[in-house]
């Protein structure tokens, strides 16, 4: 199964959780019709799917939600991440985000528990 048919898999099945907003984020670049480079995206190793999960904080903070980050890196069984990659992966996890490598829809199943 092609990267694309496993991100689409998983944009779907995260689609009917309440709580979980994913979006699609393309990074790379194009010259404008200036001969301009024009980059997009978030920055070079960001991953494939990015959005928030709700989280219903406990009665000592107020009981108020807030959105946790998450990130999904769609691979293939065999696929493996670049170096900015698995930097973008780690400054996610250090900031207390969620940041997972997915080569299946089974390994996002977690965040709709």
């Amino acid at each position: 199964m092609s990267e694309a048919a496993i991100q689409q898999d998983i944009r779907l099945a995260l689609g009917q959780c309440p709580g979980i907003r994913t979006f699609r984020n393309n990074v790379g670049a194009i010259k404008d019709r200036n001969n301009r480079l024009v980059r997009y995206g978030l920055a070079t190793g960001s991953a494939d799917l990015i959005g928030w999960q709700t989280v219903l904080i406990t009665q000592d903070m107020v009981g108020q939600r807030f959105a946790r980050f998450v990130s999904i890196e769609v691979k293939t069984p065999t696929g493996r991440l670049s170096t900015e990659q698995e930097t973008w992966r780690t400054a996610v996890l250090k900031a207390g985000g969620i940041a997972v490598v997915a080569r299946s829809v089974e390994d996002v199943r977690f965040l709709v528990a």
